[in-house]
């Protein structure tokens, strides 16, 4: 991780458990204020931004529901107040997968929240800040490749939302921003490969490749949020199983 002047303030979404507390720790350092966003599961977020403390990094948490606009704002207004700038953005904060969620609820969460929040967060990022949109294969590459059952609604609104924020990149631009998209074949150690295999048993996935671990692609995530450069597109793990899967 790159030497900075001051700490940087880096604010995660969906950092409570998973991959967005994996991203959280991975970005802790001594130069570094990491912010964890969490929704509800309170006691899950002190725990990430205690074992960062206890690492010897910085750390607080951020209740807000990303398709809440007004906890949104003021989760965005209190950073300013407090740390006056956000250097960096991590989208990890998503939703869709699960049982009897609308494409509506979806695009909510998955495009419209992501949107409006890298909106706020640009009035805070100084030149040189980092956004991050954290997705999958399964996403990055809907339609053109099949997923499987039941996973559509969240392919399509992951895909609008990345969309969405490729459309901001000339806006990203003007004010100096990077942006990356950081795309990841199916964690393991997560709910989702557990869940598209039951849902596709003759596809295990195991059985083609070892699948990224979910350090292994918060590694990637954090290294994107922080390389003085970094790439558009990030890709963790192949994605050839998307030739295995079903629509």
């Amino acid at each position: 991780m790159p030497s900075y002047a001051s700490p940087r303030i880096a604010l995660v979404t969906g950092a409570s458990r998973g991959i967005g507390a994996e991203v959280a720790r991975h970005l802790a350092h001594p130069e570094t204020h990491v912010i964890v966003n969490y929704r509800e599961k309170t006691d899950h977020a002190n725990s990430v931004a205690d074992a960062i403390r206890d690492a010897g990094g910085s750390a607080s948490t951020a209740a807000a529901d990303i398709c809440d606009e007004a906890a949104v704002a003021a989760m965005i207004d209190d950073i300013g107040q407090r740390f006056g700038r956000l250097d960096t953005l991590v989208l990890n904060a998503a939703g869709g997968l699960v049982h009897g969620a609308d494409s509506a609820s979806a695009m909510r969460v998955n495009r419209a929240a992501q949107r409006r929040l890298a909106q706020l967060a640009l009035e805070l990022m100084p030149t040189g800040g980092h956004i991050v949109f954290v997705t999958s294969h399964q996403a990055h590459f809907y339609p053109n490749k099949a997923v499987p059952k039941g996973c559509a609604p969240l392919a399509a609104s992951k895909r609008a939302g990345e969309t969405t924020l490729q459309a901001m990149r000339s806006e990203f631009h003007r004010h100096g921003i990077h942006f990356t998209v950081v795309s990841g074949e199916m964690i393991d150690e997560t709910f989702t490969p557990r869940w598209a295999q039951q849902r596709e048993p003759a596809h295990a996935r195991h059985s083609y490749a070892p699948l990224p671990t979910i350090s292994e692609f918060a590694a990637a995530v954090a290294t994107a949020a922080t390389a003085p450069s970094p790439a558009g597109i990030v890709y963790v793990g192949g994605p050839d199983c998307l030739h295995r899967t079903s629509a």
